[in-house]
């Protein structure tokens, strides 16, 4: 499965990329209101942003395909993360600024099933082997879920987004004490984080952050302004995605390396 890219590390750390995938099978983006809008709200560069993970050891878990043909950080059973708040669904309809997706109206029930089996269900049992297969040789093991998203998206959040937002399901998916060297990595840049706010962890950091089984699962979101322009009025074709800024991105590399560390760091000490 070429959409699908697993690099193995040794280390106690996965880092989960889900969502910096761009492909669309040709059949598909021909029903779409435009390939643009399709690939808007993908995690821009967040692949090129945390390519210094493998030579931590870090194992690397990356789908190719975007996040429109399906959402591998949605609940499989369709329901809500966020029940009340606005949201995107398992296979998104609308943008994150709500503009719809489909000329159709979009996928229906045997469509979605189909795209869980053929997209989602490879995901998570890649997933699962590398957790298991790291969880044989490290007795706590780290799933870090990379994430990116503009800093101004009225629709979903008010005003501009910290700079890190760190979800741990109310502090149900990891230890204390992995949540507090995180928080702390973040804090000494001087920037800006909120710990479970807007953003509290996806279904995979919910799913597999089972602290008692030796996984500590921890999502971090990135407002993009560190590390490519992101302008504040709503993004148009011709201003989004901004190319990646290598000189801004360099010293929020470097806080992110802190907080990797961090993570192995609290995996090797509770070895």
């Amino acid at each position: 499965m070429s959409w699908l890219q697993v690099t193995r590390g040794d280390a106690p750390l996965i880092v989960s990329l889900p969502h910096t995938g761009r492909e669309i099978p040709p059949e598909i983006e021909a029903r779409l209101v435009s390939p643009w809008l399709a690939r808007k709200d993908a995690d821009w560069w967040v692949d090129r942003l945390y390519a210094f993970a493998e030579g931590m050891g870090a194992t690397i878990v990356r789908t190719a395909i975007s996040r429109t043909i399906i959402d591998v950080n949605r609940d499989p059973s369709g329901a809500s993360l966020y029940p009340g708040q606005t949201t995107t669904e398992l296979c998104p309809t609308t943008t994150f600024d709500g503009e719809p997706l489909w000329r159709d109206g979009g996928p229906d029930a045997a469509e979605i099933d189909r795209r869980r089996e053929t997209y989602f269900e490879p995901y998570h049992a890649a997933l699962r082997a590398e957790i298991d297969r790291l969880r044989a040789a490290h007795p706590t093991v780290v799933l870090y879920e990379a994430h990116s998203i503009r800093s101004h998206v009225p629709r979903l959040f008010d005003g501009e987004l910290p700079q890190f937002n760190l979800g741990t399901n109310s502090g149900a998916s990891c230890a204390d004490e992995l949540t507090a060297a995180v928080e702390a990595a973040c804090d000494a840049s001087g920037r800006s984080r909120v710990t479970n706010g807007r953003f509290r962890g996806g279904w995979t950091t919910r799913h597999y952050g089972q602290p008692s089984t030796g996984v500590h699962a921890i999502q971090m979101e990135l407002a993009c302004r560190g590390y490519m322009d992101d302008p504040a009025e709503p993004p148009t074709e011709d201003t989004w995605p901004t190319p990646f800024h290598a000189d801004r991105a360099e010293p929020l590399r470097a806080v992110l390396e802190d907080v990797l560390n961090a993570c192995l760091q609290f995996a090797r000490t509770n070895a």
